[in-house]
């Protein structure tokens, strides 16, 4: 298929600024173009203006504009596209209608339930992408062998395509159906998506609504059950929504594109590319495949041209474009992820693992706070950068123009309003000046406040130059760049130094060097056609067929015959489809991947078998135990030998080979490179003379030394000094990364240096978190990853924390700082200490503490410490779980630790602390840990966490030296404490203009009528403020206690909202805070009282406190909603989202959580599978937000059928005292907690309670709305939210991404 037939092919990458085109002749040679994506005056395709172009120039025949291009020379079009993306991003797509289940019409609005970003107290959620939902009354439940329900009325028991048995509990009525629709029709909405619930193993419900809304004549139908048989019915409603959304879009475009070929390119054979990285005929292309269209081809392109066979060393992808940066990694074989979020949408599709990051050419250049920031707001194409004479602001681009590394006589004259002058090094000049004068007014004017802040350094008085300031921004730039690259590889075991950095994208070549010499990297690659590299990537790739379908089976001797059997299916389906195609046998070949994951857990892996032959004991598609093992063990560090393996899902990968392959080779280049100009460079040394190449004048095999600048018509390539690079055969350029000339950095402060500081601190926090997850084994830690991690100064006070658990946030620092004042002298090297106790900075008992000092040879103190802190899912106490609704003592919520020494001189002292788990034993009604071996397994891994951040600080250390690390630690420190004071100084110029106060008051109260109180006095001149407790009531006869460090994580939560932009999490917030809480009250209870509800509901209360003194917001729900039931057998636990308040400008975002927690919930479809419940109802509370101007958010109304007997417990708040509304805005409602018996009866449960569950029985949670903001009279009409357009700020996406969500969503 991908040979020349004597005719002309093309390969063209469509994105949203510009078209490649990539084009290969009849007589071999191959060209290559660029061209605007959007030109309306000139052309109306792009795509079909490139074609028509090489043909005109390469035949000489005229092919008129106007008309249809001749497709007679034409052998093949393969195309990549962003047509799916930016309908996404734009909201763009086709009006959409969506079809669910009763009782499930707002599943897809509350989604996760979490937040996307953790502290904007305005939550904006990209909305949903349909525009109505009708409710289908049907249901299908599975079949459980324990289940006691009962129910008299007969069943049908069908068998779904697992494997299950399921039950209908209610027939489709398909008459009311065929009401809805219609209905829908006549509103003008032709495009459906449909979500039935457990009908990704059984789909009958689902076809028979699909044929009917065919018939009734929707255009564009897509099923769930179709589109993506996974179980989990969240994503695979939105992916089903993407599907129906987009898939119309897509047709319309293809309508377009080929209109404009004689014949509608009938006898064409044309590709598209997926976002698997796979060809698909044109008629196949859909919706849900397509989001990656674009990049995916640019991934398949280094993948086959900087993957060496022989070497087999892994590469690393770098696309550094105009508003990002795309990472991915290939060792061999294409690393794929099934479920990732694009704008948004949560999409479960097989799609390549490209990382994106918003930080490109385009990414715009801060000051702030004396902190040097890159992005992630992006100039994007319209203005630009500054030096596209378009009135556009400061980039990375203008910088690296100032610096001299992009040449103005070498580019295009496409710029200014008529696009027909050169780059503008003025204008960038001119915005630098500007800055630079900004940042040397700030260092000026804060050098004698940072001194007070009591770092005895010297301080640079020197003022900074315009050079100096733009290198600072490359540099921070590149670090930024860099932490994904290391996320993505160290979180699944790969250490980053030993990869090939392959950069291609317009922007990549400038950064490259640096980015490898930060990273240890030894090479770089840059291919010939780097510029246009995804477009030849889809030139090199296969034609790719994917069928896929769910499964339940345990990967044992019993199942094989059965795996053998469907797996054969799926590859003769596979193998048709693909001759149907054109392929012979000969060029198709199939790969068999199982989903895996040990029973128990949610830690599934699709594994291929590649590299393990069959044995006796495998089924025939391979050695899967030994492949799952293998990596199993490679990503988290450990294997669990004695649990079953389970197979999720059956998936078979079908290519048919169809790349070309590159024949073309350089002229064997004679003498000496020869540079055409000779130009100044500014480097770290200053300016240096630096040779410019012309790229297609290099003769191969040739050096250059650095600095030089190799130029070609799409990428300027910038050498660094003590770098070399060499033209390849193939007329590729390869650098090899010298070491830095080490550059001595004094302790005196480098705003530059601030910020990378900065990144490194949070990196190491972030790589202890990656240890942790990779080695423990409890769901709470490995799965819902409910942990964080942090490093201290030689004072214990906070310096970097990841992730943002916002109860965690400096509560870690108390504990810390007790054990230096504790232990003292008494700690030595080798020791590490576990602490989970109140008086001891604790928040609840579960969340566990690990210490490790970290020491330097030469000094008798730790210069650093280091900590992690773990949620254990029991640690012994009078219930399961360890969060008991009733307790009114310490020791009744389990084992308790001070300062307890986990490792003396490196032994772990196991006996030890097996013993002090299981002491709660001693205490009436108590049990010792129920869960030992989890608890030992994860101490250890918070352990290896801490020696991971151990061993990176000693790194930093030997880098720069002690003296200048702990300065730089002081100065991180201090930027944060800057950026509250400025905060608080601007509330009170506002305060005194409006009041001629500086005084604020607040009360609010706990359901049991426990006021908490708070006066802050604000001191203007300072930026300071005293937060004063005193009123606040005595500690309660329960566990609504909230130790010391609960209200300086709500206090740090508050401020960071309150400031409003990204700053260090640090000790330095709370520097200019004096916080006054009386002893003996509920915010700082006695020794040994109960403090489970303090942590989850009362720190909730601290915020709405805080909030309603300064003014902010409404308040939102206040409360967790914590709901857990359990038995001998099961144990389950969950949070429940609500309304969060309204503020000034908009409306509370519904059925989201708020503040201190961001807990996910669990999927629908999983919940069923795993536990004896059937989840009855999962929408909004309509009307339970407070009215006003802008509405507060409604809670939710959540409904659990329970199947056998279990213990339900709640602990709640906001069942008596209802979110407050502000400025006249109205109260939210109260929450309710109903039982309705089997037999009829309805209960209160009240707020706090655990109670005896019988089958049949049903748990109706009501979760409280968030407050109203202003009068209602002030609003015309109840106020929709603002759209927003989805690509200003770029959103951010794949695994490393996913992976901070899901931290954050805990």
């Amino acid at each position: 298929m991908a040979e020349t037939n004597g005719k002309f092919d093309f390969a063209i990458d469509r994105g949203g600024t510009f078209t490649d085109v990539f084009a290969r002749l009849p007589d071999g040679r191959e060209r290559v173009l660029k061209l605007l994506s959007r030109d309306p005056q000139n052309y109306k395709d792009a795509p079909t203006e490139g074609i028509r172009r090489v043909l005109e120039e390469e035949t000489g025949r005229a092919f008129p504009r106007d008309q249809p291009v001749d497709t007679t020379l034409i052998g093949w079009i393969r195309m990549g596209t962003t047509v799916a993306t930016n309908a996404l991003l734009e909201r763009e797509g086709e009006r959409t209608a969506l079809l669910v289940t009763l009782g499930f019409k707002d599943l897809l609005h509350i989604g996760t339930q979490a937040r996307p970003k953790l502290f904007d107290l305005e939550v904006a959620v990209p909305e949903v992408l349909y525009e109505e939902v009708i409710e289908v009354d049907e249901r299908v439940v599975l079949r459980q062998d324990g289940c006691q329900l009962p129910r008299k009325d007969p069943k049908r028991v069908v068998t779904g395509s697992t494997g299950d048995s399921l039950e209908v509990w209610r027939e489709l009525d398909l008459e009311q159906v065929e009401k809805d629709l219609r209905g829908v029709l006549s509103r003008g909405i032709t495009s459906l998506a449909v979500l039935l619930l457990h009908s990704y193993t059984w789909s009958d419900h689902e076809k028979a609504v699909g044929a009917l809304a065919r018939r009734l004549g929707f255009t564009q139908v897509s099923l769930s059950s179709e589109v993506m048989p996974m179980v989990r019915a969240v994503p695979r409603g939105y992916t089903v929504c993407a599907d129906a959304y987009l898939t119309p879009k897509i047709h319309q475009y293809l309508k377009g594109f080929t209109s404009g070929f004689k014949g509608g390119l009938k006898d064409v054979d044309v590709l598209f590319m997926q976002s698997d990285g796979g060809l698909t005929p044109m008629e196949q292309f859909c919706g849900s495949r397509a989001i990656l269209s674009g990049p995916a081809g640019g991934v398949v392109g280094y993948a086959i041209t900087s993957y060496s066979q022989m070497e087999k060393k892994p590469v690393i992808g770098f696309d550094m474009g105009g508003t990002s940066t795309d990472v991915s990694r290939y060792a061999g074989q294409y690393e794929h992820v099934f479920e990732a979020t694009t704008a948004g949408v949560t999409l479960q599709a097989p799609q390549l693992d490209i990382n994106t990051v918003a930080a490109g050419g385009g990414s715009r250049l801060f000051f702030r706070s004396g902190m040097f920031v890159v992005g992630p707001e992006s100039a994007g194409a319209h203005p630009g950068p500054a030096c596209y004479r378009k009135g556009g602001p400061l980039t990375v681009t203008d910088a690296n123009l100032a610096l001299g590394r992009l040449l103005p006589s070498f580019f295009p004259k496409i710029f200014g309003p008529g696009e027909n002058e050169p780059l503008s090094l003025e204008d960038t000049m001119k915005h630098f000046h500007h800055l630079t004068e900004e940042i040397n007014l700030f260092l000026s004017s804060n050098q004698s406040q940072v001194s007070a802040n009591g770092a005895n350094h010297s301080h640079n008085t020197s003022e900074m130059s315009v050079e100096e300031v733009a290198i600072g921004f490359i540099r921070v730039a590149n670090e930024a760049m860099c932490r994904p690259i290391r996320a993505l590889t160290q979180a699944k075991g790969h250490d980053t130094s030993q990869h090939v950095l392959a950069c291609f994208g317009g922007a990549g070549g400038q950064h490259a060097c640096a980015i490898a010499r930060a990273l240890g990297m030894k090479t770089v690659f840059i291919h010939k056609y780097s510029g246009v590299l995804s477009a030849y990537g889809l030139a090199l790739a296969d034609v790719v067929e994917e069928v896929q379908e769910p499964c339940s089976l345990q990967y044992d001797q019993q199942s094989f015959s059965k795996l053998d059997q469907r797996v054969e299916q799926l590859s003769k389906r596979c193998h048709d489809t693909l001759c149907a195609r054109g392929f012979s046998g000969g060029q198709i070949t199939t790969e068999v991947f199982l989903h895996m994951r040990y029973k128990g857990t949610d830690c599934a892996l699709m594994v291929t078998a590649t590299g393990h032959p069959r044995s006796a004991h495998s089924c025939l598609a391979g050695d899967f135990h030994s492949a799952f093992t293998k990596r199993y063990l490679k990503e988290f560090g450990f294997t669990i030998p004695d649990r079953p393996i389970m197979v999720d899902d059956i998936r078979v990968r079908g290519c048919g080979k169809s790349g070309i392959k590159s024949v073309y080779k350089t002229k064997k280049g004679q003498g000496q490179a020869k540079p055409v100009t000779t130009t100044k460079c500014y480097f770290e040394e200053g300016y240096l003379d630096t040779s410019v190449y012309l790229w297609e004048e290099l003769p191969c095999g040739h050096s250059i030394q650095g600095p030089a600048i190799i130029i070609d018509k799409n990428s300027t390539i910038l050498v660094e000094p003590c770098c070399e690079a060499r033209l390849t055969e193939g007329g590729d350029v390869c650098m090899t990364v010298g070491s830095d000339p080490h550059c001595a950095l004094g302790t005196e402060l480098n705003t530059v240096q601030l910020s990378i500081f900065s990144h490194r601190f949070m990196s190491i926090a972030e790589q202890m978190g990656r240890v942790l997850q990779r080695t423990s084994i409890s769901t709470n830690i490995k799965e819902r990853l409910d942990f964080s991690c942090a490093v201290f100064g030689p004072d214990g006070g906070l310096v970097s924390n990841a992730p943002h658990i916002p109860v965690h946030l400096g509560a870690m620092q108390e504990t810390v700082q007790f054990q230096i004042k504790s232990l003292g002298n008494k700690l030595n090297e080798g020791d590490v200490i576990l602490s989970n106790h109140p008086c001891a900075g604790g928040s609840h008992l579960p969340d566990l503490t690990v210490i490790t000092p970290v020491y330097m040879k030469g000094v008798s103190k730790p210069v650093f410490f280091v900590a992690s802190r773990g949620h254990h899912a029991d640690i012994g106490g009078i219930t399961p779980g360890s969060m008991p609704p009733h307790s009114k003592s310490l020791q009744q919520e389990g084992a308790v630790f001070t300062s307890f020494k986990l490792v003396t001189g490196g032994v772990f002292q196991e006996e030890a602390v097996t013993e002090a788990l299981m002491a709660p034993a001693q205490y009436p009604d108590c049990s010792g840990t129920r869960n030992l071996h989890d608890n030992l397994s994860d101490l250890r891994a918070q352990v290896a966490a801490n020696q991971r951040g151990s061993q990176l600080v000693g790194e930093l250390i030997d880098s720069y030296g002690l003296a200048v690390v702990q300065a730089y630690m002081g100065y991180i420190q201090s930027n944060a404490e800057l950026a509250v004071r400025d905060m608080l100084r601007d509330f009170a110029r506002r305060r005194r203009q409006q009041t001629g106060s500086l005084e604020v008051e607040a009360e609010d109260f706990m359901d049991d009528g426990t006021p908490i109180s708070l006066r802050v006095q604000i001191n203007e001149e300072e930026g300071s403020a005293v937060f004063d407790f005193t009123g606040t009531g005595t500690e309660v006869w329960g566990n609504c206690n909230a130790p010391r460090a609960i209200t300086l994580s709500a206090l740090i939560y508050c401020l960071r909202c309150m400031v409003g932009q990204d700053i260090p999490l640090n000790q330095g917030c709370l520097a200019p805070i004096k916080v006054i809480i009386p002893p003996g009250s509920i915010l700082q209870p006695s020794q040994n009282a109960a403090v489970v509800g303090g942590n989850v509901l009362t720190s909730q209360r601290v915020v709405d406190v805080i909030f309603r003194a300064f003014e902010v917001c409404a308040a939102s729900q206040g409360c967790m909603n914590n709901i857990s039931f359990g038995s001998e057998k099961i144990g389950y636990y969950e949070t429940v989202a609500g309304g969060a308040g309204a503020g000034p400008g908009w409306n509370g975002r519904s059925g989201v959580h708020s503040h201190m927690t961001n807990t996910r919930i669990t999927d629908p479809e999983i919940l069923e599978k795993r536990y004896p419940v059937v989840l009855e109802q999962f929408t909004l509370r309509p009307d339970s937000g407070g009215a006003g101007k802008y509405c507060g958010g409604d809670g939710v109304t959540r409904k659990l059928l329970f199947r056998s007997e279990v213990v339900l417990s709640v602990l709640t708040e906001r069942r008596t005292t209802r979110p407050y509304g502000i400025q006249g805005g109205e109260d939210g409602a109260a929450g309710l907690n109903l039982l309705r018996r089997a037999d009829g009866r309805v209960l209160n449960l009240g707020a706090k309670t655990s109670v005896n569950i019988q089958p049949g029985d049903m748990f109706c949670l009501s979760t409280p709305g968030g407050g109203g903001y202003g009068r209602q009279e002030d609003a015309n009409r109840r106020p929709q939210s603002k759209r927003r357009r989805l690509n200003e700020t770029f959103p951010e996406r794949g695994s490393v991404f996913e992976y901070r969500m899901a931290q954050e969503g805990v």
